[in-house]
């Protein structure tokens, strides 16, 4: 069992715990104002080189001797500088920023009374820096004029990490002097040199040139060891003689400038050019300056050096040599211990304990492995310790020499804003004046339990192992879950599955389970248990373990509920057998559009001559072999010796087009044949689709002709239908539209007759819109391709058909709309 933290009641223990984190505080606190005045002065430093154009040594100089003009702290002095000196007014005395160390003598005669400040010769040494530092100026000035130095200053200023400063070079350098690329690196501990910061480098190249050990030929070793510039401004030269970041010619010319701080130079930083010019004069001067400004602002950043090197003691004792010795031998041990030393009050009580060495497997809450941990003390890693049972195990094997061996001991700690527990067996061992401690995390038992119990949950399934000799059994919680059984009932044996199974399985599934117990046959079955809840199916899965003579010892099996799967395939089954008789009726119904249309449209493609006029029809259905479409035509001949051709266009499909393209086509026939005019007839029409009274008989359009061959005159009307095509020749051409709606869209319809006359050669189109209507389309690209199509195909002469001019219109496969063709040719 595990336990929670103890509370620590003792005011002993509460002082010496306040004590802890006080000393915490305080240290936290100096570290940030230490930090902070160093990061201030930095700055200032900065700002006074680029504003003077000084070295970092001479810019720390110089506020140094202003703090002790005024009389005030270091700090002061650098916030004004920082402030633009709004800090305080000017003053006739004050010395010019970047002057140079400037002492102030006693002054002549008491204070108050008269005495007057004079200041102090310079020296001649100061004389001969003021003088370099004028050359220096002028030698830069028209350097200054292309970039300012004190925005670049400002820049390097406000950085918080060398890829900051390598940024912050890059942009303000990268224009007025080629740089495409900037690299910083820092002195390594122990030699050699580590990437600092870089911008403009590529990752593959920062990851391979992370780390520059000591004695390898690199200019940024170079310069870091001699603290001069390294120029390489001849790629096949410098190739020879030093390794080179990246291919030559990417780079041809590079600058390896060291960065001086007051202490030494920490870093080097390279300026990378694509040009193969060599750096002029002022581009020198200009970059030489920008790494004197980048050395300010490096100094104020920890080195890589300095985060927390490992194997740091902080506290460590007068026994450096036994810690060594410790921390060897804890190397070669597996699991978590450390070796700690008792940190003791003036009156002999322990206060807490600091970790002197730790093997590499040992680790904190925090996830602080190894030698990370030496140098820390306990109660700052886990304050909540003080006054347990842990905390007194510790004491009492120091006081009586035993080893402590305690309960799981739960910890509770909060990192980054959440809560994290934790449980240990702790085992303390004395070893002279120390304790060597291990514990053991119990955390991956807990996940694994956690995954397991996750898995079948997520999963529907749940084990279980059943003992032959002895009939214990033992189930997951899964599986009471999947039986709706009471926990407290207990499980249920192999010999009494069948007992709480669907009649018509339990006699195959008893057979199976006597095979299993008797013979250690495995076992795979899918059955139905009859639960309070209703029928589950289940997979029953198990197999026994049997001893030499083939009897079974142990059965342990599986059991995953597949109710939800065996419902949704039920419902997929009707689903499939609803589609399908869905199916069987959309293909009777298909059938018999098809044979109607066919009885009323018996030959898809004819050619026949009318009243002196060569008569070629085609139909298309819009699916191969499916003639259930709306697409009519009608050629006969009238009792007076004209002919008559009618082309009509039902809007949908199936049954119900073709009853309505039924109707119209007989009635239309019957009409003219009686002799009403087409006028009259295409009203009839309509008055006849809106007065049906039946849903089914929607809209249509129709194009209806009567061709006189006495006079070669074709008479036409049409109700919203496509124009007809003349071809005369060589030349395709729509006739002009005479008025007319679809049929069946208003009561009040306005119709009106066109006529043509016709000469030896002419041939006349009528067409549904299946011919020319394409998804997505305007629809009079579709009658400029029909005209064009039917200009080049439908040449005069005997033998001509209409398969010329389909092919490329209508095309093969499926379709989005039946077509139907008339095509009439005089000769």
């Amino acid at each position: 069992m595990t336990r929670r933290p103890e509370k620590s009641h003792g005011p002993a223990e509460t002082l010496a715990l306040a004590r802890v984190v006080a000393r915490l505080r305080e240290e936290l606190a100096d570290a940030r104002r230490a930090a902070a005045e160093g990061a201030v002065v930095e700055r200032a430093k900065g700002l006074l080189m680029g504003a003077e154009c000084l070295s970092a040594h001479e810019a720390y100089a110089a506020l140094v001797a202003r703090a002790e003009l005024y009389g005030h702290s270091l700090a002061v002095e650098c916030s004004a500088v920082l402030d633009g000196h709004a800090a305080r007014p000017p003053r006739a005395d004050r010395p010019a920023l970047g002057a140079g160390p400037v002492r102030a003598t006693a002054p002549v005669g008491p204070p108050g009374r008269g005495g007057t400040r004079t200041e102090r010769p310079p020296r001649p040494v100061e004389r001969e820096e003021r003088t370099e530092r004028t050359d220096r100026s002028e030698r830069t000035a028209h350097v200054e004029r292309t970039v300012i130095p004190s925005a670049l200053a400002g820049t390097l200023a406000q950085v918080r990490s060398a890829h900051g400063a390598a940024a912050g070079l890059h942009r303000h350098l990268g224009a007025a002097t080629g740089v495409d690329c900037v690299v910083i690196y820092a002195a390594a501990e122990g030699g050699g040199a580590d990437l600092w910061g870089d911008a403009g480098l590529d990752p593959d190249l920062a990851r391979r040139w992370r780390h520059l050990p000591p004695g390898v030929a690199v200019a940024p070793l170079r310069a870091l060891e001699t603290g001069r510039p390294v120029w390489l401004e001849d790629p096949g030269r410098d190739a020879e003689r030093y390794t080179l970041i990246g291919q030559p010619e990417r780079w041809p010319t590079r600058a390896w400038l060291p960065c001086p701080t007051p202490g030494a130079n920490i870093a080097a930083v390279g300026f990378l050019r694509g040009r193969a010019e060599p750096f002029d004069p002022a581009t020198r001067d200009l970059l030489q300056h920008a790494a004197r400004l980048c050395g300010a602002a490096l100094g104020a950043l920890p080195a890589p050096a300095e985060a927390g090197a490992p194997g740091t003691a902080p506290d460590a004792g007068p026994d450096a040599d036994a810690d060594a010795d410790a921390q060897r031998m804890l190397d070669a041990l597996p699991g978590a211990v450390i070796v700690a030393t008792p940190l003791r009050r003036p009156d002999g009580t322990v206060e807490d304990f600091r970790v002197d060495a730790a093997s590499p497997g040992a680790f904190d809450v925090a996830r602080r492995r190894g030698k990370e941990l030496t140098g820390t003390r306990l109660l700052e890693r886990y304050p909540t310790i003080l006054g347990t049972s842990l905390w007194r195990g510790f004491l009492e094997a120091l006081e009586t020499g035993t080893a402590y061996e305690g309960d799981p001991f739960a910890y509770e700690e909060v990192t980054a804003g959440r809560p994290r527990h934790t449980t240990f067996s702790v085992r303390a061992v004395p070893l002279g004046r120390r304790l060597v401690v291990s514990w053991l995390p119990h955390d991956a038992e807990d996940r694994e339990a956690t995954r397991l119990a996750d898995m079948q949950r997520l999963g529907n399934l749940g084990w279980s192992q059943w003992d032959p000799a002895t009939g214990a059994a033992e189930w997951s919680d899964q599986v009471y879950t999947i039986f709706q059984r009471e926990p407290s009932l207990g499980p249920v044996d192999w010999k009494d599955l069948p007992d709480h199974l669907v009649p018509e399985d339990a006699p195959g599934t008893a057979d199976a389970v006597d095979r299993l117990l008797h013979r250690a046959e495995p076992l795979d079955r899918t059955v139905r248990i009859a639960a309070p809840g209703g029928v589950r199916h289940v997979r029953v899965v198990a197999e026994a373990v049997a001893d030499a003579t083939g009897a079974p010892v142990e059965v342990h099996g599986l059991f995953q509920d597949l109710t939800r799967q065996r419902h949704a395939e039920d419902e997929l089954v009707r689903s499939e057998r609803a589609v399908a008789h869905q199916r069987g009726l959309l293909r009777a119904e298909r059938t018999l559009a098809a044979r109607l249309q066919h009885a009323l449209l018996p030959i898809p493609g004819q050619s026949l001559r009318l009243a002196g006029l060569d008569v070629e029809v085609a139909y298309r259905p819009a699916e191969d072999g499916v003639n259930v479409g709306g697409d009519w035509y009608s050629a006969i001949e009238l009792p007076d010796g004209n002919a008559l051709f009618v082309v009509g266009d039902v809007a949908g499909h199936g049954l119900d087009a073709v009853a309505t393209m039924a109707q119209l086509r007989f009635t239309a026939k019957g009409m003219i044949v009686t002799g009403s005019p087409l006028v009259e007839a295409l009203h009839r029409l309509n008055t006849l689709l809106l007065h049906t009274g039946d849903a089914r008989f929607g809209t249509a359009t129709m194009i209806i002709a009567v061709y006189d061959p006495a006079a070669r005159c074709l008479t036409w009307a049409q109700a919203g239908h496509p124009p007809p095509l003349l071809v005369r020749d060589g030349r395709a051409g729509y006739l002009d539209r005479p008025a007319g709606v679809l049929l069946g869209a208003t009561a009040d319809p306005r119709f009106e007759e066109a006529r043509c006359r016709l000469l030896p050669g002419d041939q006349v189109l009528f067409y549904t819109d299946g011919l020319v209507e394409k998804p997505a389309e305007h629809l009079n690209e579709g009658f400029a391709r029909l005209a064009s199509t039917a200009a080049r195909t439908c040449a005069p002469g005997p033998g001509e058909t209409l398969g010329a001019l389909l092919s490329p219109l209508v095309g093969r496969g499926a379709r989005r709309d039946d077509t139907c063709v008339v095509r009439l040719h005089l000769p």
